[in-house]
């Protein structure tokens, strides 16, 4: 069983504004504006990687749901 490892707290810093930072990300298409976003939940949110673990482990289980039934029409 894997366990998550505490991340090692860094400080960045970087001389960028708040305007430049929101074009930069409309910039980007959906694809990698969406990578970009859940990549930035992972490392600021403990709980967000405990939820992509837990939801694994219940795949691996088989306690998931076929898509053809989630995604029923």
């Amino acid at each position: 069983m894997s366990r998550i490892k505490e991340p090692t707290e860094v400080e960045v810093k970087v001389d960028l504004s708040v305007k430049d930072l929101i074009t930069a990300l409309r910039g980007l298409d959906d694809e990698d504006r969406e990578f970009f976003i859940e990549n930035l939940l992972a490392a600021t949110s403990p709980e967000y990687l405990k939820s992509i673990s837990q939801a694994r482990k219940d795949y691996k289980e088989g306690k998931g749901i076929p898509f053809e039934k989630a995604f029923k029409e």
